[in-house]
């Protein structure tokens, strides 16, 4: 596996720690996926001059990142 690859990779220690309860490994999960969960929650808005932007909705931001919160902490390592 050569190093570029590697960045991309959650250490294994953060991974076994966050699925111990680790509230700073948890974390830091959360912000090694944050860009792909805000991409997920991104959705159309109309502005007063009908104009569409994407802009991230923080309900469905927070709804995922329960979601992997709570994956997290079923997550069994063998």
């Amino acid at each position: 596996m050569s190093k570029k690859q590697n960045t991309y990779l959650l250490p294994y220690p953060v991974i076994e720690a966050a699925a111990g309860g680790d509230v700073d490994a948890i974390n830091a999960v959360l912000k090694h996926y944050a860009g792909y969960i805000c991409t997920l929650s991104a959705r159309p808005f109309i502005d007063d001059a009908g104009t569409v932007h994407m802009r991230v909705d923080p309900e469905m931001r927070r709804r995922l990142e329960t979601k992997l919160i709570t994956r997290i902490l079923k997550f069994k390592i063998a």
